[in-house]
């Protein structure tokens, strides 16, 4: 199973295996509060893409179907996420203070259509 988090709120002993599937490291967060088992930054949005999108809600469309298609590309980066599914609760951390249109929410749609059971 995966669920998400925002990185800034507390750990939680149902998050599981905690992943940050982020490429920069959040501001304001030290790696003891995050309570990190893996950053994982090579399944988070290509530079590029995470600059054109800009966190722009009039993107968001283009910007799922465009990640979806950089994910399809390195399936091999999922390894990690998909074994550890199998597993248990694995809940992916991202930064953004949009929990409509963010990174983690893609890869977690990704995830459950193309790894799940």
């Amino acid at each position: 199973m995966f669920k998400l988090k925002r990185v800034y709120e507390q750990p939680s002993p149902d998050d599981g295996f905690r992943v940050l599937v982020e490429r920069l490291w959040p501001r304001g967060v030290s790696k003891e509060r995050a309570e990190l088992d893996l950053w994982l930054k090579d399944v988070a949005p290509s530079p590029e893409l995470r600059k054109w999108f800009s966190h722009d809600p009039a993107k968001w469309t283009e910007f799922q179907e465009r990640y979806a298609a950089e994910l399809k590309e390195d399936e091999a980066a999922l390894d990690v996420l998909k074994q550890k599914g199998k597993e248990g609760t694995v809940t992916l951390l991202y930064a953004s203070h949009d929990e409509e249109h963010n990174g983690a929410l893609v890869l977690k749609t990704y995830l459950d259509r193309h790894h799940t059971k």
